[in-house]
């Protein structure tokens, strides 16, 4: 089957050697080799993934094949059992997420996880954290031009938004930080289609704006629209990578790697 020019099949092994852990020059981030367990169990094996300045990256695969705590991995979160990860040519590997985020690196997480008890401003402050709130005005009003209806919501609890208006405040929270690297976990997770589609929107304005994205979508097909390269883990292994444009096209993703019937 024809995977296009630029689909190339990557098979790392746990065997290879620290001499491969070298950075991609100029990207944010470079991870090398990384390897993670939890537990007994083996959950990333030997992963090389790279972003580029201005790139939106987006990491695909079925549920299990180690998608979340690869940005884990990236963020501190998860303890390596492998591998180094970069930024630009900056080892941060045993930086602390709090150091990570100072350099630059912030978490949209899975699930949302806003405080639902505090107001959205309250929320958007905690994401500023202790660098930035002397520019937190400045801040406040970038993320209320991306998402008017959070200024319209920010003396509301956040408990009592809805899905989608929650969802683009966990986005505008990351954010207040002014990171050079923004991680992306299902951020479509539970939404309906029209949210979906406004938050896929953000996503490409954010991209535009010069901000950079690494994104973990089980939407294959809305991640693939607005990525510029994609990659697919399997089981905690990298099976294949391209442009987003061979993997829209590949029925190998769907079939062999993401076991959905969806059409690309």
């Amino acid at each position: 089957m024809n995977l296009g020019l630029v689909l190339e099949r990557l098979r790392r092994r746990d065997s290879m050697t620290s001499g491969d852990e070298q950075p991609v020059p100029g990207a944010l981030p470079t991870a090398a080799n990384v390897g993670a367990r939890y537990g007994a169990s083996v959950v990333l094996r030997g992963i090389d993934i790279h972003v580029l300045p201005g790139e939106i990256v987006t990491i695909l695969g079925a549920n299990g094949a180690g998608k979340t705590t690869f940005l884990g991995s990236i963020m501190g979160l998860v303890t390596m059992t492998g591998g180094r990860v970069f930024l630009e040519e900056r080892d941060i590997s045993r930086l602390t997420p709090e150091a990570r985020v100072n350099c630059g690196v912030a978490l949209c997480p899975e699930g949302r996880r806003i405080f639902a008890k505090m107001t959205v401003e309250e929320n958007l402050r905690l994401g500023a954290g202790l660098a930035h709130q002397q520019d937190f005005a400045e801040s406040c009003d970038r993320v209320f031009d991306l998402f008017p209806v959070l200024h319209e919501l920010r003396h509301r609890h956040a408990g009592f938004l809805s899905g989608g208006e929650q969802q683009q405040l966990a986005v505008a929270r990351a954010l207040m930080s002014k990171p050079r690297l923004l991680l992306l976990d299902e951020p479509s997770l539970g939404l309906a289609p029209v949210i979906v589609s406004v938050i896929f929107e953000l996503i490409s304005r954010l991209r535009d704006e010069g901000t950079t994205i690494l994104l973990v979508e089980q939407n294959v097909r809305a991640a693939l629209e607005v990525a510029d390269r994609g990659y697919v883990l399997n089981t905690g292994r990298l099976e294949i990578s391209g442009t987003a444009e061979d993997l829209r096209h590949s029925a190998a993703i769907e079939e062999a790697y993401l076991g959905l019937a969806v059409e690309l």
